[in-house]
């Protein structure tokens, strides 16, 4: 068979600038250590996240152009919310823009003080919209998802037992939903299995709590479940998706991801009653329920988007690219989450640089590195993001897993670029002896990884912890 290829030519390129690691040392050191904090102009291969990042089409840069920019009733919002509801199946759609919108207006109208939401995992901004209301986030991945060097097809998967464990626990009052994150970001960037969502979804029904979908990648997962599980291979993505949102009552989602767009996101569900609630909260803070906070040029590129997503060719030139990067890697015996998922590389931190504690923050010097060696800009998400402190002993909590993500954007780097990537790792894993930790100089309450500051800390000869 031949090599997979780019399904798609090249229209625009944009510079990129080229710098040395002296540059490097200096904007690194401005910026707290921080990735977040970096100017991109100072970046030369930015894999920070997938997240709004993507190249947009020329049927998606047309359809700008076709945008009605009317405040109410545009029709620019009616194509949209067709899209979306011929995908999802769901009745009624609120348009927002982005995704954390339709997370904290979904859970503020659902969520009370001492109600618990599961999880597969939750990710960032979603674990915070619930903890905001005063209701705890509970994290219920699935063993085989919590050993990055242990090969499983869905690793994504939530711990069935665990959930019903958790409502037998909490009581169906206290649980307004169950979400379930496809593909799991959190946990590697893994899919979740349509046996798995079926099981989620049965004990849901029996105990009368409605099920989410975090949907930012939906045609990922689609795409994983037709190649990897038994009973898939022949139908097509688009009834694969339709399937997986049949399973749930309603969804959120980030565009900036399987919507192949800059910028937006919608909430979708079957409940008119809760939809007028959700809407009432729409319009005190981000606009009439027909806009959402968006223009209307952006409804059109993310109604586009949802179709071109579910492209074949594209979805397996996709899934291939980050592959080979993961493949590559791991043959040189570079730790990473296996198998690669469908829109990053987790590269294990704990055990790239296994001579630096966890209260040392391997993650955050692994990031730092890639950038100083080859300005390679990478996500942690590790204790720096998951962790926290433990209000009786003041001590730092580590997350379960010590992760550092390079998130691939979508129709953006070339297979040049990619290999670029792979030898500035490929650098650092030779030279990872000669890293030293990190430490928070400051912090924020909520959401720290976004604006903290760090500090370089000398090397030491402590175990691993």
């Amino acid at each position: 068979m031949a090599e997979i290829i780019e399904p798609f030519r090249i229209k625009v390129v944009e510079p990129i600038r080229m710098t040395t690691r002296v540059q490097r040392e200096e904007m690194l050191r401005e910026a707290g250590y921080n990735m977040f904090k970096l100017r991109s102009d100072d970046v030369l291969i930015d894999l920070l996240t997938d997240s709004g990042t993507s190249a947009m089409s020329a049927e998606q840069w047309g359809a700008l152009m076709r945008g009605d920019e009317g405040y109410a009733g545009s029709r620019s919002f009616f194509r949209f919310r067709d899209v979306v509801h011929e995908l999802t199946g769901f009745e009624h759609v609120i348009p927002t823009h982005q995704g954390r919108a339709a997370e904290r207006i979904l859970f503020e109208t659902v969520c009370s003080p001492g109600d618990v939401v599961p999880n597969n995992t939750h990710f960032d901004t979603t674990r915070a919209n619930v903890e905001a209301t005063g209701a705890t986030a509970i994290d219920l991945p699935a063993p085989h998802g919590l050993v990055p060097g242990e090969p499983h097809p869905f690793k994504g998967d939530m711990d069935v037992a665990a959930l019903e464990a958790t409502i037998d626990e909490h009581g169906v009052d206290r649980i307004p939903l169950v979400m379930v994150t496809v593909t799991n970001n959190t946990g590697g960037g893994q899919p979740v299995s349509m046996a798995n969502l079926r099981e989620v979804s049965a004990v849901c029904r029996r105990a009368g709590i409605p099920l989410y979908l975090d949907a930012c990648r939906f045609a990922e997962n689609a795409w994983f479940i037709k190649t990897r599980e038994e009973g898939w291979g022949d139908t097509p993505v688009k009834e694969i998706a339709r399937a997986m949102f049949a399973l749930a009552d309603g969804c959120t989602m980030s565009a900036k991801k399987d919507g192949l767009a800059n910028i937006g996101g919608f909430l979708a569900s079957q409940d008119a009653e809760l939809t007028r609630q959700e809407e009432n909260l729409l319009i005190l803070t981000e606009g009439f329920p027909t806009y959402g906070g968006l223009a209307g040029r952006d409804l059109e590129a993310i109604a586009v988007g949802l179709e071109e997503v579910l492209d074949e060719d594209y979805l397996a030139y996709r899934v291939a690219s980050v592959r080979y990067l993961g493949e590559h890697l791991a043959k040189q015996g570079v730790p990473i989450m296996r198998p690669p998922g469908g829109h990053a590389i987790y590269l294990d931190a704990a055990a790239f640089l296994d001579h630096i504690p966890r209260s040392r923050l391997p993650g955050q010097a692994l990031t730092a590195e890639l950038y100083l060696a080859g300005g390679i800009r990478g996500c942690e998400i590790g204790t720096v993001m998951f962790g926290h402190t433990d209000p009786e002993t003041g001590e730092e909590v580590p997350s379960r897993m010590e992760l550092v993500r390079l998130a691939i954007p979508r129709r953006v780097y070339t297979e040049s670029q990619i290999k670029y990537v792979i030898d500035v790792i490929l650098e650092v894993w030779e030279q990872r002896r000669s890293l030293a930790g990190y430490r928070i100089a400051e912090q924020a309450p909520v959401l720290r990884h976004f604006t903290a500051r760090f500090e370089p800390l000398a090397a030491t000869s402590s175990a691993p912890s």
